[in-house]
C-alpha cells in the first residue's frame, strides 16, 4: 500500500468523480483510476461502486475512508515535524501594499514565536511574486483579489491571464477595506460617506491595470453597478504620487487602503468610506509541496493573541 494510492482514494472518495479528483491532485485522471485500482487489488475489496452516472463509495470504502485519511493526517504531522526539526533560519515572505501597521502586527507576532528567524520581505508585483514563490526563492507570499479554486486545471491556469501558478495553495486572511480619497476641499469631503454614483463626473486615478488588475475590476466595476463609466485620468507610478495630484486641490478621486490612509497624516486630502463598500480578499499562498506554514498563519489571523509556550520555528 503506498501513500499515493491513499491520496487518490480520499480524492475520489471526497469528490466522487475520478475527473474532479484528477484536477485537485494535478493528475491525469487514467493515472487516478489506476492507483484506485491497484489499492483495490492489494486490499482485495471494492472501494467504489462506479456506473456511468455516478461514483459511490461502497460499504467497504467507507468504512475505509476513515482509516485512509488517518495515515495521510499522520503523514501530515510528520512533514510538519520534520520542518519544525529543521529549525530555519530565514523566513522570505512577499508582501503587498497597503497592510500598513497590520503588517507590523503580524511580524511582532511571529517573531514572538520564532525569535531566532530572520525575516526577509520582498515587495513585488503580484506575477513575479507568485513565480518566486512557486520556484523556491519565497516561502509565502500575500494576496490579495480572487484565487484559483481547488477544481482549476493546470490547463486553465496557464491560459487565464492573471492565473497564479497551479501549485500554490492559498490559505484565507481577511478583508482588505479601501477608502475614498478626494480632495479636502471638494463639497463631497463633508459627507461621512460618499456614494460612487457622485463621483461620476470627477476623473479617477488608478494604476494601469496590468499592475493590479484585481484592484481595478474591483472598482471599475463597483462603478458599472453604481451606474457609470469612470472617467479615467492619467496613471500614476505610486500611491505618493497620486495623491500629491489629488492634493492640488483638483476635482478627482481615487482609492486607498484603509490602513494607508489611517497612515497618511495630510490636510490636503479626505478619506471617507464608500457607502457600497470596497473589499478585497487577502490570503497567503504557500506551495502545495511545503509544510503548512502554521506559525505564520496563526501570526496572519491572530496577530494581537499572546505568543503560545511552544518552542516550535516554521518557515
Amino acid at each position: 500500500m503506498e501513500l499515493r494510492q491513499l491520496r487518490c482514494f480520499v480524492a475520489v472518495a471526497e469528490e466522487l468523480h475520478f475527473g474532479r479528483a484528477a484536477e485537485r491532485l494535478l493528475l491525469g485522471q487514467p493515472a487516478v483510476s489506476q492507483q484506485v485500482r491497484r489499492l483495490e487489488r492489494e486490499l482485495r475489496v471494492e472501494l467504489f461502486d462506479r456506473s456511468p452516472r455516478h461514483v459511490r463509495l461502497t460499504p467497504a470504502g467507507e468504512r475505509f475512508l476513515s482509516a485512509a485519511r488517518n495515515v495521510l493526517a499522520a503523514e501530515d504531522a510528520a512533514r510538519a515535524l520534520a520542518a519544525d526539526l529543521a529549525a530555519p533560519t530565514v523566513l522570505r515572505l512577499g508582501t503587498v501594499t497597503g497592510l500598513g501597521e497590520r503588517l507590523d502586527d503580524i511580524l511582532d507576532a511571529y517573531r514572538r514565536q520564532a525569535p531566532t528567524v530572520r525575516i526577509e520581505l520582498d515587495a513585488l508585483p503580484v506575477r513575479e511574486r507568485l513565480a518566486r514563490l512557486a520556484d523556491g526563492r519565497l516561502d509565502a507570499a500575500f494576496v490579495r483579489g480572487t484565487v484559483p479554486s481547488q477544481h482549476q486545471t493546470q490547463a486553465q491556469a496557464q491560459t487565464q491571464p492573471q492565473s497564479q501558478p497551479p501549485d500554490l495553495r492559498y490559505l484565507p486572511l481577511w478583508q482588505d477595506e479601501l477608502v475614498i480619497a478626494l480632495p479636502a476641499g471638494h463639497p463631497l469631503a463633508d459627507r461621512p460617506e460618499i456614494d460612487l454614483a457622485d463621483l461620476a463626473d470627477l476623473p479617477l486615478l488608478l494604476t494601469e491595470r496590468r499592475n493590479h488588475p484585481t484592484l481595478v475590476d474591483l472598482v471599475t466595476g463597483a462603478c458599472a453597478a453604481a451606474g457609470f463609466r469612470p472617467l479615467l485620468g492619467p496613471p500614476h507610478s505610486t500611491l505618493q504620487n497620486t495623491l500629491a495630484s489629488i492634493g492640488t486641490g483638483a476635482p478627482m478621486w481615487t482609492v486607498v487602503y484603509a490602513a494607508n490612509a489611517r497612515m497618511t497624516n495630510t490636510r490636503r486630502i479626505a478619506f471617507r468610506p464608500s457607502r457600497t463598500p470596497l473589499t478585497l480578499p487577502v490570503s497567503l499562498a504557500v506551495r502545495r509541496s511545503a509544510p503548512l506554514p502554521r506559525l505564520l498563519l496563526a501570526a496572519c489571523r491572530n496577530p494581537t493573541t499572546p505568543a503560545s509556550t511552544s518552542n516550535d520555528q516554521d518557515s
